[in-house]
């Protein structure tokens, strides 16, 4: 793999009030997603953090598990339970399930991976394995029925995490980080720089469209540069419209992350994006490092999607 809506990363659960954490309830975290997308990866990384980790349990054990992970002297602290397709009664009524999993001592938090089609079916392809719903071997078919069952799930989810362009070690960071992080209160932040000509990364919390700024691809001397260099940095900074959309942005970003902190908000993904994803957006996702870093919020990450690039973390 390379590549969390880790982004993230993003957050979901649109439809429900989130639960998370506090210093005297232990973690109940389901991990669930598209076939192939990691999740065997995420489970290993979060038993290598203390997390007692259970593949495909059946729903219908879970309250046996919380109530021997209740009972005195037990050693089970914090839990996560991989889940997939084959569990029916989760697909057809998502909400109801994860409701019923509500424990006084346990938070839910729901992980969902999600990855692009042509990346599943390369992996599929390289490991010649099968898709469980793939019909007459056809893989793409399997990957598209998987994708509508699970798409009720996806929307009740916590975190989506987009792991398309992470290789098993950036998943694995990316899990270790996110959920050692979500104790501290203070919520992880990653800035992603993307080009729309290849999509909205599907972990974007917040998404910034900077294709009104002037496009340094127009000019001669600057069209084979990308955003991390000082001319096409200053070019674009430099521009009043730059500056007048930067002190807004400033502002936006001062008022939403307190808010966000207050929320509960573990992991926080900032998007921006222009036509390639080589100038523009990239020249103001490091500007935006530098303003959250302003902000007093330290160890933030810039990731440059179409460059291929992962900047250094603020400090």
């Amino acid at each position: 793999m390379r590549e969390m809506r880790s982004n993230l990363v993003t957050t979901g659960g649109k439809n429900h009030k989130r639960i998370f954490s506090t210093v005297n309830r232990r973690k109940l975290v389901i991990i669930t997603g598209l076939s192939g997308s990691g999740k065997s990866t995420v489970a290993r990384a979060l038993e290598d953090i203390g997390f007692f980790c259970v593949d495909n349990l059946p729903l219908d054990l879970l309250p046996k598990l919380l109530e021997l992970a209740d009972s005195r002297g037990a050693d089970l602290r914090d839990l996560a339970l991989v889940i997939d397709a084959r569990q029916r009664r989760l697909i057809s009524h998502p909400s109801a399930v994860f409701d019923s999993f509500q424990s006084q001592n346990f938070s839910l938090e729901v992980l969902f991976l999600d990855t692009r089609d042509e990346v599943l079916i390369r992996r599929y392809s390289e490991t010649r394995r099968q898709h469980p719903l793939a019909q007459e071997g056809n893989v793409l078919d399997g990957i598209q029925r998987e994708r509508v069952i699970l798409e009720p799930v996806k929307n009740r989810a916590d975190w989506v995490i987009d792991t398309s362009d992470m290789t098993v070690h950036q998943l694995r960071e990316e899990i270790i980080s996110l959920f050692k992080r979500s104790e501290t209160g203070i919520p992880k932040i990653v800035v992603n720089s993307f080009g729309f000509g290849k999509g909205i990364p599907l972990e974007s919390d917040l998404i910034f469209d900077v294709r009104f700024l002037p496009n340094p691809h127009f000019v001669e001397e600057l069209k084979h540069k990308d955003g991390l260099s000082k001319e096409v940095r200053d070019f674009v900074l430099k521009q009043a419209t730059t500056q007048q959309f930067l002190q807004k942005l400033d502002d936006l970003l001062a008022f939403l992350l307190p808010l966000y902190i207050k929320e509960g908000k573990q992991y926080l993904t900032v998007s921006v994006g222009c036509t390639g994803g080589r100038h523009r957006s990239v020249v103001i996702a490091e500007y935006l490092k530098e303003t959250f870093g302003r902000l007093g919020y330290q160890g933030v990450e810039v990731r440059h999607r179409e460059l291929g690039v992962r900047s250094a973390t603020s400090m």
